[in-house]
């Protein structure tokens, strides 16, 4: 029985595709080892998105080729969105590795393992034609057994100025309803209590198809047909937010008050730049519009400071915007070029001094919001799922309250009161701190079914 290690990194999206990865090669007979030492096969998943995720996958392939040159009986192979962007120009640059296998074809990793030990790889960078997964294809669950994703697109017809995405995982591909339902359902009978629906762009879903597959359409379908007692919504566009959307969360509690939308600025001229289809007064407008709508949903942003050409007027109207619509939770972050993207050659890039300086500036004023805001919980009584023991310490539990997103938002420490992982609880809170809250266990929530 040949062994595998596997690491998995960047997005939700990515780790999907691993999943099914681990999935293909256990039910094909191999056996995952957690330590790369003990296994026959080193498998890294990595993410293309941005210079830091690619550094962050050279390191990590850097440290399997460095237990090859110990054991030279391994293979170390490597996947992903880093050899969708760089192909064959990465096999000069990593001599060391036997296998570079592309986005689009996780579907063929057991062929091309085998083909590998064999001695009769053809080619050391597989890129084969766009592949979508669907509910048939196996997956094995790496998250907590209480909480998973749902994929329900691949690639982007959005071509924002920074972004490689659409050059790496190809044009948008959307996934049959009944086909997600399947899916939904198989991870409902796993255990799974959350279930966060991801894609490029959510508000995209089914445009590709027609026939009225939509957002809204899908929901719908997953609400009747499944039982999961969460359901999330990540990775929205704002203008692609539809008034039948905000009803369906607003009447179903099921789907979480909380939404994840990338502003990345307000400025209008930056946006444009961006190429990103809304502008400054559209982004106000949708903020009121979708608090009207659901009062006490949860909003989740990322901007981006030092855009080429981004003046200090244009800063200061993204710091106001923070100021007046005080979002939830606010991912800041410096722009860097892209090698590629169309604003790799725009004028006017900004010096990386000035870049820090005002992410510095904007990240202050940001965790003010943010323990501000938690401040207002301290009181109620929130449903929380209950992750474990607390990473900080074994003598606390650590959840996360419908306000709160895994692996990028705070948590809900709980500081008395007993529950299991994977139990939904009523947690009342006590305390908040600038990124998390805590709380003390009253009693259990009514839609732990699942």
């Amino acid at each position: 029985m040949s062994t595998f290690h596997l690491v998995s990194l960047g997005c939700p999206k990515n780790l999907v595709d691993s999943e099914v990865m681990l999935g293909l090669l256990q039910e094909s007979g191999w056996q995952l080892k957690e330590s790369a030492e003990d296994a026959d096969v080193l498998i890294v998943n990595t993410c293309g998105f941005i210079q830091a995720a690619v550094e962050e996958a050279v390191d990590e392939i850097l440290d399997l080729v460095k237990i090859k040159s110990e054991f030279p009986r391994k293979y170390v192979v490597v996947t992903g969105c880093m050899v969708q962007r760089y192909g064959q120009n990465l096999v000069a640059g990593l001599p060391e590795v036997d296998l570079f296998v592309g986005t689009e074809g996780e579907k063929d990793i057991c062929s091309l393992l085998a083909e590998m030990q064999s001695g009769s790889l053809q080619n050391k960078v597989h890129l084969p034609e766009l592949f979508l997964m669907d509910s048939k294809v196996p997956r094995i669950l790496s998250t907590p057994f209480f909480r998973s994703s749902l994929k329900l697109t691949e690639g982007c017809n959005n071509r924002c100025s920074y972004c490689m995405i659409p050059s790496i995982r190809g044009k948008l591909r959307s996934r049959p309803i009944d086909d997600l339902v399947l899916e939904m359902q198989h991870l409902q009978k796993s255990g799974v209590k959350e279930i966060s629906l991801i894609a490029q762009d959510l508000t995209a879903y089914g445009r590709d198809l027609g026939n009225g597959v939509t957002l809204p359409a899908l929901l719908e379908s997953l609400l009747a047909e499944t039982d999961v007692p969460w359901i999330r919504l990540m990775y929205l566009y704002p203008s692609g937010v539809s008034d039948e959307l905000l009803t369906l969360i607003r009447e179903n509690r099921r789907i979480l008050p909380y939404m994840d939308i990338p502003f990345q600025h307000v400025s209008d001229s930056v946006l444009r730049r961006m190429n990103r289809h809304y502008s400054s007064f559209d982004l106000c407008r949708f903020v009121e519009r979708v608090r009207d709508a659901v009062p006490d949903i949860a909003l989740r942003t990322t901007m981006m400071v030092g855009f080429p050409g981004e003046t200090e007027e244009d800063v200061q109207q993204l710091l106001d915007f923070l100021r007046e619509y005080r979002l939830d939770h606010v991912g800041l972050f410096a722009y860097t070029n892209e090698e590629g993207s169309a604003s790799e050659f725009f004028e006017d890039q900004c010096p990386e001094e000035v870049k820090k300086e005002r992410l510095d500036r904007a990240m202050r004023l940001q965790a003010d919001i943010s323990e501000r805001k938690l401040q207002s919980y301290v009181g109620q009584t929130l449903p929380v799922l209950v992750e474990g023991l607390s990473r900080e310490t074994d003598l606390l539990l650590e959840g996360r309250s419908q306000y709160q997103a895994p692996d990028i938002d705070g948590c809900v420490y709980i500081n008395d009161g007993m529950a299991a992982p994977g139990e939904i609880v009523n947690v009342h809170i006590t305390e908040a701190q600038i990124y998390d809250l805590v709380g003390a266990v009253v009693g259990q929530e009514g839609n732990n079914a699942g």
